[in-house]
């Protein structure tokens, strides 16, 4: 299924680093750890989510992006959807194709739809992805390779199917260890050089190819919980990460990135940092 498009609106995604010039986002008003979908949340079950503080944390990752000169669209939320903070899943843009996701958890089923109806209010064409068990926490793009976290989320048709609509992208599968949730909590790309992993959650064989393309930070296991690689570039060597994670802001410093840090501990106990809250749809070279 694919809408009529205004080119003024046309999204378009290469890679994970190039400035980000527009993005989606939805405010985590009703964000409650309702059903336990994830070994964050099994962590934080008991304790909740303080409304209050997440959303005044959303706001300052919202206003944090503004003034860097981000357009910002913020989801109409709904009570029956606690997880639609996490933007990212339910759609991806690759090249000038923005996708929408089937999602595989039944307590994230339908928020899809409240992207659809932004999408075709706006004119922008979309494609469909029904009957594909895929979540954008599990796609990470890299000029003409596209890195497929094979999960609980995202299977191995997803990715085969993906490959057949993009004849100019080379689709990498990477399966990893499913209690990581998505391929974006333990591997990530943050420049043409660098990228961030966490190797106990991936094959020898993965870890081999990323190593012979990129620099590697290695997350530790305390700052993979705290969703270390979940970080989000927004351009010109600049990257949003929390306070909390002390080791991989060092490295990324020491490799000349300037870290952003805001803190969203709050939204994190839902099992997704800033890469999850954040759907790109347009970003630009410089």
């Amino acid at each position: 299924m694919e809408q009529k498009l205004k080119p003024e609106n046309r999204g378009f995604i290469l890679n994970e680093y190039d400035v980000l010039k527009k993005v989606i986002l939805c405010q985590p008003q009703y964000m409650t750890i309702r059903d336990v979908i994830n070994e964050t949340q099994k962590h934080f079950k008991d304790e909740g989510i303080h409304i209050e503080l997440a959303l005044e944390q959303h706001s300052e990752f919202v206003n944090t992006l503004k003034n860097f000169g981000v357009e910002v669209i913020l989801l109409p939320y709904h009570k029956k959807y606690p997880e639609q903070v996490f933007t990212r899943d339910i759609g991806f843009t690759l090249g000038q194709t923005i996708f929408v996701a089937d999602m595989a958890s039944d307590i994230r089923k339908g928020e899809e739809d409240v992207l659809k109806q932004w999408l075709e209010d706006e004119e922008i064409s979309y494609y469909n992805l029904l009957g594909d068990q895929i979540e954008g926490g599990d796609v990470v793009i890299d000029q003409d390779t596209v890195y497929v976290g094979l999960s609980n989320r995202t299977n191995q048709q997803a990715a085969e199917h993906l490959q057949g609509l993009l004849s100019d992208f080379n689709v990498r599968p990477i399966p990893f260890k499913a209690e990581y949730l998505h391929l974006d909590c333990v591997f990530n790309v943050v420049s043409p050089e660098v990228a961030l992993i966490y190797r106990p959650a991936l094959t020898d064989e993965d870890i081999k190819l990323f190593s012979s393309r990129y620099e590697l930070i290695d997350v530790s296991e305390e700052e993979q919980f705290t969703l270390g690689t979940n970080v989000l570039c927004i351009g010109n060597q600049r990257i949003l990460s929390l306070p909390v994670n002390k080791g991989v802001n060092e490295q990324l410093r020491k490799k000349g990135f300037e870290v952003v840090e805001v803190d969203i501990t709050e939204i994190i106990k839902s099992g997704g940092s800033f890469r999850c809250c954040t759907l790109p749809i347009l970003r630009e070279s410089i």
